[in-house]
């Protein structure tokens, strides 16, 4: 996989995005959705209800005959609409390519993102969105990638600001004390560590009560990582091996594979065979006990299906989703690019077959795990080739249906889950007294996920993204993706990440 940081960027225009004055004006109205079904995780539907909402909070949510609503109150009538949860997208990178992301993600529905490898710019971003110059979601930001030395990232990331290569469990502790330091939310553990760094992260973040999540390095299993205190595991690369039938075997084969700095497409082309072995060696009973390991120890997974299926495979991206057009030239050149130069050469029909069958076995994984009680979480890793904004959050949801969740159980990986990892009760629900972030949607997402992208309006923070708002936001990220950019100074970066 492969992912590019632009170094140089361009800034969103301040009078087609900037939030307008009459928003602080709503905010401290009353709003009134009326006559809607309320539909979230912990409650499920409830029809015929009124959800009042003053500021960034709300009020009261009850049926319709039951709630007066306040004269002078701002009233949507969401008689035949479905009101959700905002969304969580909890793996995302903020890239710098385009200026335009804070407001794909809310028009979108996404209002809460997990950074997960640092980054100025999404500081940046969480600023603006503070002092009122932007709308965009609430960013919880982690420190940058801590992996082993030689690193993957060496010579990709020049300049350091994406990660921190350890050589051992003295550079480990320094590595999360220097990221504490710095305000990072959790430290983000990378898949080539020692198993001794590995373990030293773990223990210097329990002294500091600071959270590790992220990649379960090669060298160490992943009931040892959920065990040690892994917050969250990020993707789906490890677990086959824990559930293999042939797990000592391919463990050792795995701690002989060679790597030099940088070199993560050679690693991940090594790795491929090992974890497509372990995958067909799947031993369901033994994986039940991983699976009811990491749900005893509140482990959370975050499968990033969306990714596995572009990396999977991908001869079956669409190079002309209609959604491109919310995304500058400059991206969308680069991502045909990686492409054509980095995804498709070698791929013989055998490869090709085999990597269908791998994603196959991830769906049936992520079902695997959810029946087992691990709680999942959507993210997408945004900032990998053809993954867009806000839009890929929606697809996410649609494969892990596809895995065999039922719909209910894909909003709580988006919603309710996602909310109890960062600890907060008020978001991730619709009740009284929480975080009024809300979708309205056209059509029931509990009949087919794929309604969640039936979006008629979205409250931020208390704020109304009309259908009208919505479109001027849309049309106005498209007018600034479309503009002449300057020259841009490009690194490329391999990931998933």
């Amino acid at each position: 996989m492969q992912r590019r940081t632009i170094l140089t960027g361009t800034a969103l225009g301040v009078a087609a995005m900037a939030i307008p004055r009459a928003a602080e004006a709503q905010r401290r109205a009353v709003l009134a959705i009326r006559n809607v079904t309320v539909i979230d995780a912990r409650g499920g539907a409830r029809r015929g209800h009124t959800v009042l909402i003053r500021g960034d909070r709300i009020l009261d949510v009850a049926p319709a005959e039951r709630v007066p609503v306040p004269t002078g109150a701002t009233v949507v009538d969401g008689r035949g609409k479905f009101l959700i949860p905002g969304l969580a997208d909890m793996h995302t990178h903020a890239t710098g390519i385009d200026d335009t992301d804070p407001e794909l993600y809310v028009v979108n529905g996404v209002t809460t993102t997990r950074q997960m490898s640092g980054g100025e710019q999404a500081r940046v971003w969480r600023q603006q969105i503070a002092d009122g110059e932007r709308r965009g979601p609430r960013w919880v930001i982690g420190s940058r990638i801590v992996d082993g030395s030689p690193s993957l990232w060496d010579g990709l990331d020049p300049d350091g600001g994406v990660h921190l290569a350890v050589a051992g469990p003295e550079q480990a502790r320094a590595a999360v004390r220097q990221e504490h330091a710095a305000g990072a939310a959790f430290i983000k553990t990378y898949s080539r560590l020692s198993r001794e760094s590995f373990l030293a992260v773990a223990d210097e973040c329990r002294t500091l009560g600071l959270p590790f999540l992220g990649h379960v390095p090669d060298v160490v299993s992943l009931s040892e990582a959920s065990d040690r205190g892994l917050r969250t595991v990020e993707h789906l690369f490890t677990v086959f091996y824990d559930t293999s039938s042939d797990e000592e075997r391919l463990r050792r084969a795995v701690a002989a594979v060679p790597i030099g700095p940088g070199d993560y497409n050679g690693w991940f082309n090594r790795m491929h065979p090992l974890e497509y072995a372990a995958a067909r060696s799947y031993d369901r009973r033994k994986a039940g006990r991983v699976f009811h390991g990491l749900a005893a120890n509140g482990t959370f997974v975050t499968p990033t299906l969306v990714l596995h299926e572009t990396n999977d495979m991908p001869e079956a991206i669409d190079r002309h989703d209609p959604r491109f057009r919310y995304v500058s030239a400059d991206m969308v050149g680069y991502w045909d690019w990686s492409l054509e130069g980095l995804y498709l050469p070698g791929r013989t029909p055998q490869r090709v077959a085999e990597s269908k069958d791998l994603f196959r076995r991830r769906l049936r994984l992520t079902a695997d795990m959810a029946a087992a009680g691990v709680p999942l979480m959507a993210g997408t890793d945004l900032g990998t080739t053809y993954l867009m904004p806000g839009f890929s959050l929606h697809d996410e949801l649609e494969l892990l249906v596809r895995a065999g969740l039922k719909p209910i159980q894909a909003l709580a990986a988006a919603t309710l889950n996602p909310a109890r990892y960062l600890g907060r009760r008020d978001l991730g629900v619709i009740a009284a007294g929480a975080v009024a972030d809300l979708v309205l949607l056209g059509a029931d997402p509990l009949h087919d996920i794929r309604n969640t992208t039936r979006i008629d309006s979205v409250v931020v923070r208390g704020e109304l993204l009309d259908p009208s708002r919505r479109r001027q936001m849309l049309a106005a990220v498209e007018t600034e993706v479309s503009r002449p950019r300057p020259a841009a100074a490009a690194a490329y970066r391999a990931c998933p990440c």
